[in-house]
């Protein structure tokens, strides 16, 4: 990856505009249809398919030549509803739903994964959300914003020197803002939507956001890895691969990290809880239906990250207990 400016130095000046009346109708009714489907899957959650799980084969990441060092910054932590992050897991109540930047530092490069929020993110980011969804899915949105976060862990903004979207929700490169002149790396697969489709957004999904963080695109050409169909080496020497995770968006990755104490898989969205990889559980319709972009692809997604080999710890993006486990493990700092 190298650093190009790509336009981005004027960023800090961009503002959300407010959504539409229209945007805020559609986005009413999916709540409700994700509300009425959501107690049915409480119940009775979504089956694993044994099938599927039968059929995956995993295939060895190549031998890390270099390797990199891991710390999480976590702008907030709050307790939300076990059973909608784990499909009908009612203990505990609660679970802990983070936002959180990554902080990776490779002998070439010092760079953030999913550089979440930046200052401000309610009043410059989100009020281009459609209120109903705005007021379920965005009360992490006013969090400390990226450059707190690194100058609290005594990190210099100025010496990252680049950033990696596992998609590009709002609540994953709202961080960009803050940082111009830094560019942004996402899947090419991750594109805004077409015009004219824009009322059938996902919640996690602003437009103009987007445009104005204009992130730079990779391309998924590698090979296999571990159960994922393809990948894409950053660096060139096995320690850090981007791999297939689509579902939630199309063109969701997961960074697969060589670190001196072991591997760990950043999924971002692919799941909210290590505990749905673990049990393989969705998220129920509620929030799910307003937030992954395909359901089907999304579970089966989930079915591959929980036949991963267990020497490889998954780390969701939103569960700081997952970010604790690889500090535990000695893969995150």
């Amino acid at each position: 990856m190298s650093r190009s400016t790509n336009g981005t130095e004027s960023r800090s000046t961009w503002t959300a505009e407010p959504a539409g009346i229209a945007a805020g109708g559609w986005a009413a009714v999916r709540c409700c249809a994700a509300l009425l489907a959501t107690a049915p899957r409480l119940i009775a959650p979504r089956r694993p398919d044994q099938r599927l799980l039968t059929s995956l084969s995993v295939v060895d990441p190549p031998a890390a030549r270099r390797t990199v060092r891991v710390r999480s910054l976590v702008h907030r932590v709050r307790q939300v509803p076990a059973p909608v992050v784990v499909e009908g897991q009612f203990r505990p109540a609660t679970v802990a739903s983070a936002m959180v930047t990554f902080l990776v530092e490779h002998p070439d490069a010092t760079f953030l994964v999913d550089p979440a929020l930046c200052a401000g993110t309610q009043a410059r980011v989100l009020r281009g959300m459609a209120a109903p969804t705005r007021r379920l899915l965005a009360a992490g949105g006013d969090g400390p914003g990226v450059v707190e976060v690194l100058q609290a862990a005594d990190v210099d903004p100025a010496s990252i020197d680049f950033a990696v979207a596992t998609h590009v929700h709002w609540d994953h490169v709202s961080g960009m803002i803050d940082l111009p002149g830094v560019p942004l790396w996402a899947s090419a697969e991750e594109r805004p939507a077409p015009p004219g489709t824009a009322l059938r957004a996902r919640g996690g999904s602003i437009a103009s956001l987007y445009d104005a963080i204009r992130p730079e695109p990779f391309e998924l050409a590698g090979p296999p890895v571990l159960t994922f169909p393809r990948s894409h080496d950053l660096f060139g020497d096995g320690s850090v691969l981007a791999v297939d995770l689509a579902g939630h968006t199309p063109g969701s990755v997961g960074l697969l990290l060589a670190t001196e104490g072991g591997r760990a898989l950043l999924v971002g969205d692919a799941a909210w809880s290590a505990v749905q990889i673990r049990r393989l559980r969705q998220k129920a319709p509620f929030p799910g239906w307003l937030v992954d972009g395909d359901r089907d692809q999304a579970f089966r997604t989930l079915h591959r990250l929980h036949a991963m080999p267990s020497t490889v710890v998954p780390v969701p993006a939103h569960d700081p207990s997952a970010a604790q486990t690889a500090v535990a493990a000695g893969i995150f700092s």
